[in-house]
């Protein structure tokens, strides 16, 4: 057995000088993911891109790494809301929502994967104008989220936040993001304070990558496994570090910092 192991060291070296850097790359993604409530796939899709992966090899590594780094973020947050934030105020409403959203996002998902719904645009052209538009708008509710400070939920939040989770959860098949970040968005909108919506986001990808799991970690999936090796575990580094950065930094600097960063991201991607 040991000269078995002596044997493999060779290769093992060789796997860690080819695919080893990519720790670095899960550990960036899943700290931007669960430090935002913006999915992973918006840091891993366009690096995929850059590296010549196809649509189907880029959409299933992404959901791979998502599947480590979202979790650990989810369990970082639950942990968090049950230690520190259980009883107060819109927190108690944290429960609910991941219940509606995450049950409509699976069905969204399973919707678009049963009848084989087609993107209505390329891999690569969706996920610019998607980067694009969900910066502006995490500008926007960030600014917005400032001047609110009161939030009681009205029946149409319930069916808003059902119909964010499918139709969420069918633009993430298409870009291995959107029900997370749509999630944020709507939430911050309607005054829920940012940690919570955050944590709600994340929460719900974690749920939705997982649910999606038989097609892009099952055997006929694309993932490139030796880069999910390194990115995974990296993932759950970022995944555990994301939420005390976002409880020590300010949340809108955080914000503003990688909307900016994800608009010329797209804007690279789109003039390409």
């Amino acid at each position: 057995m040991s000269l078995w192991a002596a044997s493999q060291i060779p290769a093992i070296w060789q796997l860690i000088s080819q695919f080893g850097h990519y720790l670095f790359l899960g550990i960036t993604g899943a700290i931007f993911a669960n430090a935002t409530g913006a999915g992973g796939g918006v840091i891993f899709i366009p690096v995929f891109t850059h590296l010549g992966f196809n649509d189907a090899q880029s959409l299933s590594t992404s959901f791979a790494i998502q599947c480590f780094g979202m979790t650990a973020g989810a369990i970082s947050w639950s942990w968090y809301y049950l230690r520190h934030q259980k009883t107060q105020g819109q927190w108690h409403y944290f429960l609910p929502f991941v219940s509606i959203i995450s049950l409509f996002s699976i069905a969204g998902i399973w919707t678009s994967y049963g009848a084989n719904l087609p993107s209505p645009a390329s891999l690569h052209f969706g996920f610019s104008l998607f980067s694009i538009l969900l910066g502006i708008t995490l500008i926007y509710s960030s600014q917005q989220n400032k001047k609110t400070h009161n939030f009681n939920i009205i029946h149409i939040d319930y069916l808003m936040l059902a119909s964010i989770g499918f139709f969420g959860g069918i633009i993430t098949t298409w870009l291995s993001v959107g029900v997370g970040e749509l999630v944020v968005i709507y939430l911050m909108l309607r005054g829920v304070c940012a940690k919570m919506a955050i944590a709600t986001g994340v929460v719900v990808s974690a749920i939705s990558v997982w649910s999606a799991s038989p097609v892009h970690l099952g055997p006929n999936s694309a993932a490139d496994f030796y880069l999910v090796l390194f990115a995974g575990p990296g993932a759950v580094i970022g995944g555990l570090l994301a939420r005390k950065l976002a409880l020590y930094l300010p949340v809108l600097k955080l914000k503003l910092f990688f909307s900016s960063w994800i608009i010329l991201t797209g804007a690279a991607m789109l003039a390409e």
